[in-house]
């Protein structure tokens, strides 16, 4: 989606409005999406954009998002167009209460809330849950298997906190008057985003590792012991704990050169001659219960890309690829090991 502004001139594009004026563009949205607007509502709704540049901004936010969120049912688009006003959930109910509008509140949060950061929030994903994330500033944050993400906005930073998984991160220009730094803090340190994609994961290990993975651009790192500072270019990964850098992992990327999401993005899981352990780690993350390797096939290697949303035909295909056997002691506990001879 393009990044350009039709705003009216002299009117910036990230400004804020008036709720009053935010909720009429609904109105407006909602009726002309109700199947029943005529010829005199369209005239109508055209003398509301001449009125004031306020109205013109806002319903050029509403066109963007409904755009962006075409596939959506017309009436549930339209919460969207309070993210930036920093509208809460409990004033959006109030508001879709006053266009008439009923969903499910429990629905709406769980599949439109990620829409809804306006610069704070706690956001998390199941195991096996892919979600994004799209904040007040247009940046935007793919949540990761059983994933955690704090996001605080202020005069002063753009804030994230990763307690727990992995969160691939599309930063976009700051909106504010005054540019703020693009962070995200994990266990280990801070990383500074400096105009770029990014992966980041906090590993559930006893030295609270963070790797990162620089797609494009760069990205400044600081430990949390000792401020010791590393810029990481695009091409390139990192891992760190508080107090150190720790080796680059092996098949590091080409510095400078420019990679695509990764393969979790769009739901699978992609092997390069891995060590069958850590397949088998990788993979139980997606699901829940416990999946175990016997030392005696861990080294066998694994190649290709494997879709997640049936774990369970990951775990057949293993079994049929390599000597192994895929013993399930219940649906939560699989151990793969050798082959009977």
């Amino acid at each position: 989606m393009s990044a350009t502004s039709n705003a009216p001139s002299g009117t910036s594009a990230a400004a804020a409005l008036d709720h009053a004026v935010i909720r009429e563009a609904a109105r407006w949205l909602v009726r002309l999406h109700s199947g029943e607007a005529g010829p005199e509502d369209h005239a109508a709704l055209q003398r509301w954009r001449q009125e004031r540049a306020e109205h013109e901004l806002a319903w050029q936010r509403a066109e963007r998002l409904s755009e962006r969120f075409g596939a959506l049912p017309p009436m549930l688009g339209v919460p969207v167009l309070t993210r930036a006003t920093g509208l809460n959930r409990r004033a959006l109910m109030k508001t879709l209460a006053a266009l008439g509008v009923t969903v499910p509140v429990a629905w709406l949060a769980y599949r439109y809330g990620p829409v809804l950061a306006a610069g704070a929030g706690d956001y998390r994903s199941a195991v096996g849950e892919h979600r994004e994330v799209i904040l007040a500033d247009g940046s935007q944050v793919q949540l990761n298997t059983a994933t955690t993400l704090d996001v605080r906005y202020s005069d002063d930073s753009r804030l994230m906190r990763l307690r727990d998984g992995e969160i691939y991160v599309s930063t976009a220009p700051d909106t504010a008057t005054r540019a703020r730094p693009f962070l995200i803090d994990t266990a280990a340190g801070r990383m500074r985003a400096l105009g770029t994609r990014f992966v980041v994961r906090q590993f559930d290990d006893s030295e609270g590792t963070t790797s990162l993975d620089v797609l494009e651009h760069r990205v400044e790192v600081t430990l949390r012991s000792g401020g010791a500072r590393r810029i990481v270019d695009a091409g390139q990964s990192i891992r760190f704990s508080a107090d150190g850098f720790k080796a680059t992992p092996a098949g590091q990327r080409t510095a400078g050169a420019v990679v695509g999401p990764p393969a979790w993005t769009h739901g699978a899981l992609e092997a390069d001659n891995m060590r069958l352990d850590a397949f088998l780690a990788e993979l139980s993350r997606y699901r829940p219960g416990i999946v175990r390797c016997d030392p005696a096939v861990a080294g066998l290697r694994v190649s290709g890309v494997f879709q997640l949303a049936d774990t369970d035909h990951v775990l057949a295909v293993v079994g049929q690829t390599l000597p192994v056997r895929i013993v399930r002691r219940t649906g939560y506990w699989v151990t793969v090991t050798a082959a009977a001879s």
